[in-house]
Order: structure tokens, then sequence, then C-alpha cells
């Protein structure tokens, strides 16, 4: 039988800690979280791998380590509201729900939204919600927000998002053309509304689909 204990702390150690993002609070949400949960029963025996991995709907879960840098480039910390896009297999909220006091995140797969449902509900995270809908366009009846935070990579940073975001704010999201190496881009809105971009280095995502996404 699988150690799944054992292997999701050797993650933590080996993929998250030693790369940098030692953090307590993010190292204890990835502890908290059963990623073996959050795939098909086919590759849980692969969920602490370093790598992505296929889910529903033709669509992957993010290697840990960049939904840990998502969320430490965020700066996502207890008492947060935050938006995340693209809630695929719902990982990543879990996680961030783990730290944040609430999380709204929308998936525009019908499939993938409900399993992501079901899941919030048999694990227990009530302070996560799942949506449908196209999440370029945010989620305006429950902003403003202190972190988006997005699964998908754009062409631009979607303008519903900066209006969404809080002064002092900030948007962590894959940004560059389909099938090509993007970049992850922080954006910090200031007090005065003014915004602060910053490049975090190469990153590959599926595209962000919708009005304000390739193919709106």
């Amino acid at each position: 039988m699988t150690d799944f204990t054992t292997l999701r702390d050797r993650m933590v150690e080996r993929q998250i800690a030693a790369r940098g993002l030692d953090d307590p609070k993010l190292l204890a949400a990835f502890r908290a979280v059963p990623r073996e949960q959050f795939v098909s029963a086919d590759y849980a025996g692969y969920a602490y791998q370093d790598s992505p991995l296929p889910i529903e709907s033709g669509q992957t879960i993010s290697q840990p380590y960049i939904v840990a840098l998502t969320i430490y480039a965020a700066g996502i910390k207890p008492g947060d509201s935050v938006l995340e896009v693209g809630a695929g297999s719902g990982y990543a909220a879990a996680v961030i729900g783990q730290i944040a006091s609430e999380v709204i995140a929308i998936e525009r797969h019908h499939q993938l939204v409900g399993i992501a449902q079901q899941r919030m509900r048999q694990l227990g995270y009530a302070n996560v919600r799942i949506v449908e809908g196209d999440g370029t366009l945010g989620w305006p009846e429950n902003a403003p927000y202190d972190a988006i935070v997005a699964a998908a990579s754009g062409s631009h940073v979607p303008q519903s998002w900066i209006a969404q975001l809080k002064p002092g704010g900030r948007i962590v999201v894959p940004l560059g053309a389909p099938q090509s190496v993007q970049s992850l881009i922080k954006v910090t809105k200031g007090e005065d509304g003014t915004l602060k971009r910053e490049d975090l280095g190469g990153v590959r995502f599926v595209p962000l689909i919708g009005a304000e996404g390739f193919g709106g």
C-alpha cells in the first residue's frame, strides 16, 4: 500500500523547500492537502512526482513547485480573499485555502467544476468555492480580491482582474503564446492604482480561453 504521507513530506522538502520556497505556512499547506485525491485513481501513484499530470477534460494538474511558486509570489497570507482562474482539479485552490480566508476558483470546463466541487465537500474545505464561468472576466460578485492567480497563459493581464484587485493586491499570471515558453508575471497594484510588473521566469501553461484571453 502506498504511503502517501511520506511521499507528500518528501515532495514538500525536495521539490519546494529545497528550491528556496521555505515559508512555513506555505509548506504546511502543501503537507495538509492530499494531492493523490486530486487525480484519477490511475495516476494516484504518480501524484508526488515533480511534474504535471493529466486530469479530466484534457487538462492537467500543475507541477507542485509551480503551484507553490505562484502562491509564494502572490504573497497569499491569512485573511486574504483570493481568486484563482483555472481551477482544474481543485488542487491549487485547496492549498491556497489552507492559508487564505476565502478562495473563489473559477473553471470553464463543466466536468471539472463538478468533480472539484465534490472533492471540496468530501475533504471539508468549506472556505473554497468552485464556480463555473469565463475566468478572464474574473468573478465580480466577490470582488475585490487581495490576490488573483491564474493557471493558464494569456496574451495580457485582463482589465477585469485589475479592476477586481484591491489596492496593494497582487496578480500572478503566465503570459505568452500557446505551445511556447511563457513568462510568469507578477503585477502589484499600488494604493494609487499604478501597476508594478515583475518577470518571475519561464513556464509552460495551457492557453487562457475567454473574452479577455485567447479565442475571446
